[in-house]
C-alpha cells in the first residue's frame, strides 16, 4: 500500500478490482482546505480515460506491473506466440490483448509485454518500425511537388497514408503510435 502522495506518471493502481495507470497527476495545495492530488487515469484493459481526485495522504493500492522484452514468434490459430528473451519461455496472448499492435508486428520483432500476476495486460511496440508497401495506386507524373497523400497497404495488411510519389515495394518508416508516415528507408 502506498499513499496518494506517492502517485507519479506510470504508476499502476488497483481500484475496485481494475487496473488503472496514471497518465497525468498534479499535487494541489489550496490556500484554504486540505491538499489533494488531481489525476488523469487510463484503464489498462479497456483504455477508458477518467479524471479522479484523491485527498492527500489517503492509502491507495498499487499493482505490480512487470514489463519485459519479448520476441514475437508466430501466430498459432488466433493467438500470438511470444518468447521471453531471458528465459526462452513462450506465452500465448489473445488478439484482444494485442489490439491494434498487430498492424505493426512482424515475426522476430522485439516488443515490451506488461504483465500483472502472470496475466498479459498490453503490448508496447517500438516507437517506429520499417515496413514494405505491398500495394498502393501508382503515382502520376507531376504528383511529386504537391503535398497530397494516398492510401498504402503495408506487409502486415495495415493501411496508412503516404506521399503520392511512393510506389509498391518501397520500404517506409512508420510511427506505431499515430500511424503516420515518417519517411522512406533506403537499403
Amino acid at each position: 500500500m502506498a499513499t496518494s502522495n506517492d502517485i507519479k506518471n506510470g504508476t499502476v493502481l488497483r481500484i475496485d478490482g481494475q487496473l488503472w495507470t496514471i497518465i497525468e497527476f498534479q499535487h494541489v495545495k489550496p490556500g484554504k482546505g486540505g491538499a489533494f492530488v488531481r489525476t488523469k487515469m487510463k484503464n489498462v484493459l479497456s483504455g477508458k480515460v477518467v479524471d479522479k481526485t484523491f485527498n492527500a495522504g489517503i492509502k491507495v493500492e498499487t499493482a505490480n506491473v512487470d514489463r519485459r522484452d519479448y520476441q514475437f514468434l508466430y501466430m498459432d490459430g488466433t493467438d500470438y506466440v511470444f518468447m521471453d528473451n531471458d528465459t526462452y519461455d513462450q506465452i500465448m496472448i489473445s488478439p484482444a490483448t494485442v489490439g491494434d499492435a498487430k498492424d505493426f508486428m512482424l515475426e522476430g520483432m522485439q516488443v515490451m509485454v506488461a504483465t500483472n500476476e502472470g496475466q498479459p495486460l498490453y503490448l508496447e511496440l517500438p516507437q517506429s518500425v520499417v515496413m514494405e508497401i505491398t500495394y498502393t495506386e501508382p503515382g502520376l507524373q507531376g504528383d511529386r511537388s504537391t503535398g497530397g497523400t494516398k492510401p498504402a497497404t503495408l506487409q502486415t495488411g495495415a493501411e496508412i497514408q503516404v506521399p503520392l510519389f511512393l510506389e509498391q515495394g518501397t520500404k517506409v518508416k512508420v510511427d506505431t503510435r499515430t500511424r503516420d508516415y515518417l519517411g522512406r528507408v533506403n537499403d
